[in-house]
């Protein structure tokens, strides 16, 4: 079996990094073009022995995109089409079913109520997608809560699949020695008390909460925000103003696996942190919460379908914080004054193990494709996971 994955940029992010992790357990031949943007897991991929294509694509509506797609997947034989992300998954449905490939699949990574993928949901973005989603043969939501926002959509509740996204339970293992060389690489004293805020830079994870709730704490307390994006300027004049510039230190994209960049990984910097907050109002999943708590770590939320979809107590670190800097700094303050507990990983984050996500796919590209196509070889072994 072959199959193609068509997204519309490979920079750090949640879906893009989701679909590195996946490919390295789905026991099928795989290939991968970015519409923009061959960014660092695109080498990350590369390094793994998948084949990554460049489309070159300069915007949205640079429709010489289409007939260069269409080329490529007919000359890559293909038996199933996936796409991820929003332009991806218009230009992507299109160009299979030009090319005569009726298998076609959409993750649907970033639905949220009122946005999606930090555009707003209007009428003309819904009817587009919902144009789009009809070629496919399934739409696989990363959540219960994004399938009830398929559903009301529209899309037709047979067309949808729950996959959730998944994690490499192994690697965000909580791991003393893992901690103290990263706490070292980054220069936060071993004493402190150190707040993670993990995710794009961008003005909808309102990171800036956190950066006013740390000026609330007391000056042990360290701030790591560990992402790149468009927002960083903004918050670091955020730091400076609220007197707590030293305190915060802003890490780039950190890769999920291991790619040769200099510094701690993402896991390793979860392993330095004593505390995960993630005060985005509006999430489709919430990847980094169940990263932390795969990592032992108490988590302060203002949004993670993934905790709440799950039945009661299958998280007992993970608390919901409704408000602002004040509220973040009562409940980060009351994390600080509990002191260290167990680091060990909840039933949440073992739920959302990246084998039984694959396992799920693999279920719904059985569907897709009939019984004509099935796999035929194990899956890559790209180093320990």
């Amino acid at each position: 079996m072959r199959a193609l994955h068509v997204i519309t940029g490979l920079g750090v992010g949640g879906a893009e990094q989701q679909l590195r992790l996946m490919l390295r357990h789905l026991p099928v031949d795989c290939d991968v073009v970015t519409l923009t943007d061959p960014g660092t897991v695109a080498e990350g991929l590369a390094a793994d022995g998948v084949r990554v294509s460049h489309l070159g694509m300069r915007g949205n509506r640079d429709l010489r995109a289409l007939p260069r797609l269409v080329r490529l997947i007919r000359a890559g034989d293909y038996d199933l089409v996936h796409t991820h992300l929003y332009r991806a998954c218009l230009y992507g449905r299109i160009a299979a079913r030009l090319a005569g490939v009726r298998a076609v699949v959409a993750t649907e990574h970033s639905l949220g109520d009122t946005q999606m993928e930090g555009r707003p949901l209007t009428a003309g973005v819904r009817a587009l997608y919902l144009a789009g989603e009809r070629l496919g043969r399934s739409t696989v939501a990363v959540s219960p809560s994004v399938a009830d926002r398929l559903a009301r959509w529209g899309v037709p509740r047979p067309r949808i699949a729950v996959v959730p996204n998944g994690i490499d339970l192994e690697r965000f293992r909580f791991d003393p020695v893992r901690r103290k060389r990263a706490r070292a690489e980054l220069r936060l004293p071993d004493d402190a008390f150190v707040i993670g805020g993990i995710g794009r830079l961008a003005p909808g994870k309102r990171f800036d909460v956190l950066v006013h709730a740390l000026a609330r704490l007391p000056g042990d307390c360290r701030l790591v925000l560990a992402g790149g994006g468009a927002e960083e300027g903004a918050l670091r004049r955020a730091t400076a103003s609220a007197g707590v510039a030293g305190r915060v230190l802003f890490t780039g994209e950190r890769p999920y696996v291991p790619d040769g960049s200099p510094g701690p990984d993402l896991p390793a910097l979860a392993s330095a942190m004593d505390v995960l907050a993630s005060p985005s109002p509006e999430e489709a999943f919430g990847l980094a919460v169940i990263e932390a708590l795969a990592a032992g770590l108490p988590v302060r939320y203002a949004s993670c379908p993934a905790v709440e979809d799950l039945a009661p107590g299958a998280a007992p670190g993970a608390l919901r914080v409704r408000g602002g800097a004040d509220a973040y700094a009562r409940a980060l303050a009351a994390v600080r004054a509990a002191g260290p507990g167990p680091r060990t990983a909840p039933e949440a984050a073992r739920h959302y193990c990246i084998t039984r996500s694959a396992a799920l796919l693999m279920d719904v590209y059985a569907t897709a494709l009939g019984p004509t196509v099935l796999p035929s070889r194990s899956p890559q072994k790209v180093g320990p996971s």
